[in-house]
């Protein structure tokens, strides 16, 4: 498969390798549920994870520092009272994520500065419009407070998180479940695979399909697409004799794929994530036990076997790094947190090089945290192409703003790490006055001082409960 070419490419020799135990996140009960999301979400700051909840559903939220074990008391985000099905870091802001459940509901959160000393069941909002499950939740790329949700009911809702309303709702345009949906890179399109066998591209603004392929594959086990950055889709799904296959389509022309390429005969979803500066696509299959890796280029085959990494224990799911997470003066290109039965493990993918300098090649501006247009800009039809930044010096993560939901008016104003979770909706709906700044800021601060202090208490209980232990031992 893909071996007999041999051609060069700075990619050929990316290798991967997982990271030690002591760098892991141990004793956490990864979600059992029956469903094909990746069941992680990563960015620079912060990894979430689906857990096992009794009486509703949950994630957990761990600061990337806090690795080893995890405290079963541990608090989590458990506002659900069904389990969590997908969930999805803002683009925008590190301390936002989204979250679909099989309560029919999605929710926004606002995680603490220094990650969470309770358990946090307030969300921001609750975004309520689907009427069974909701499997998917993927903000919009370049646009402030856009959300798009996808759910079992067959309807997909493109939200104003900012005023909470639901702007856009595409009916009757999938029969079926729908598997997968994909921002295009500035977000004017979003692509989908259904049940049907059907890839659909769909201008959400117009409410309209711009495109579609029938039987894209012909197996009847879940497809997924994503846009690339040229605007072509690459799928993976399964042959009529249940073999996994990836292609590449043009939107413009999908009478017939660009390339189609047969892997295996594994059952596994193939969950695709793809790397736009460097046009490299990472293939997890749930319940593989490696990671498959091509490069997409402009000449045939198009796309291009570069290499597997292979670990023993089968992944349960699958967290992926944003590009300005990682750790540029170690070659790292990639990072994946995979999960285990009971932990999440790293696995950095790195290009050897000689030098120690900043790699150029390597790293070509990338999406940043900024967004380009506002929501209501997007939703009166303009685009906004995503804000680059360089990765010479590293990332340093700026400060984020609160996420305030203000009902028909859509503000996200900010005063960096206030728990916006405990806003009342009396509260939410007055808007801040110049006058009352300085007092923002003396509660904004008293707020820090009292998580620091629920902090170092936490800390000291758990310390007393180790000497205590290591007195039984001596003893």
């Amino acid at each position: 498969m893909f071996r007999r070419v041999v051609r060069a490419s700075k990619f050929r020799h990316v290798f991967g390798q997982a990271l030690k135990n002591d760098q892991c996140y141990d004793d956490i009960r990864v979600s059992r549920v029956t469903w094909d999301s990746s069941f992680c979400a990563v960015n620079p700051k912060f990894v979430a994870i689906i857990i096992e909840a009794s009486g509703g559903g949950a994630f957990l939220v761990l600061p990337l520092l806090k690795m080893g074990r995890i405290d079963k008391a541990y608090p989590t985000v458990c506002g659900h009272t069904g389990p969590v099905l997908d969930i999805d870091w803002c683009p925008h802001n590190d301390h936002v994520i989204a979250s679909g459940s099989e309560d029919c509901t999605v929710m926004v959160w606002q995680i603490p500065e220094n990650g969470l000393v309770t358990p946090l069941a307030e969300p921001v909002v609750v975004l309520e419009g689907h009427s069974k499950r909701v499997g998917i939740v993927t903000w919009h790329p370049t646009a402030r407070n856009v959300l798009m949700s996808a759910g079992c009911d067959n309807l997909i809702i493109i939200w104003n998180v900012g005023t909470g309303e639901a702007m856009i709702q595409l009916e009757d345009m999938h029969p079926d479940v729908i598997f997968s949906a994909c921002w295009s890179r500035n977000g004017a399109l979003i692509c989908t695979a259904c049940k049907d066998k059907n890839i659909r591209v769909i201008d959400p603004r117009k409410e309209k399909i711009v495109a579609e392929k029938d039987k894209a594959h012909d197996g009847a086990r879940p497809m997924r697409a994503i846009f690339l950055a040229d605007g072509n889709i690459f799928t993976t799904g399964f042959s009529r004799m249940s073999e996994r296959q990836l292609a590449l389509w043009n939107p413009k022309s999908m009478e017939e794929p660009i390339s189609v390429h047969e892997l295996d005969t594994s059952n596994g979803v193939l969950l695709p994530f793809y790397d736009a500066d460097t046009n490299v696509v990472y293939l997890c299959g749930k319940g593989d036990s490696s990671i498959r890796y091509f490069e997409i280029t402009d000449e045939a085959p198009f796309v291009h076997y570069l290499n597997t990494f292979s670990s023993k224990e089968p992944q349960r799911g699958m967290g992926y790094m944003p590009k300005r997470g990682l750790d540029v003066n170690k070659c790292e290109i990639a990072r994946f947190y995979k999960l285990h039965e009971r932990k999440c493990e790293p696995i950095i993918m790195t290009v050897p090089r000689k030098s120690d300098l900043f790699q150029d090649d390597l790293y070509p501006d990338t999406a940043g945290p900024d967004c380009a247009i506002e929501a209501e800009d997007w939703f009166d039809g303009k685009n906004g192409e995503p804000i680059l930044i360089s990765l010479k010096n590293g990332y340093v993560p700026g400060k984020n703003r609160d996420l305030k939901v203000v009902k028909k008016s859509n503000v996200l104003e900010g005063k960096p790490a206030k728990k916006a979770a405990n806003t009342s909706p009396a509260e939410s709906k007055a808007s801040p006055h110049p006058s009352i700044q300085n007092e923002g800021k003396l509660e904004e601060l008293l707020r820090e001082v009292k998580s620091l202090r629920d902090l170092v208490t936490l800390q000291d209980r758990r310390i007393a409960k180790l000497e205590d232990q290591m007195s039984k031992v001596a003893i």
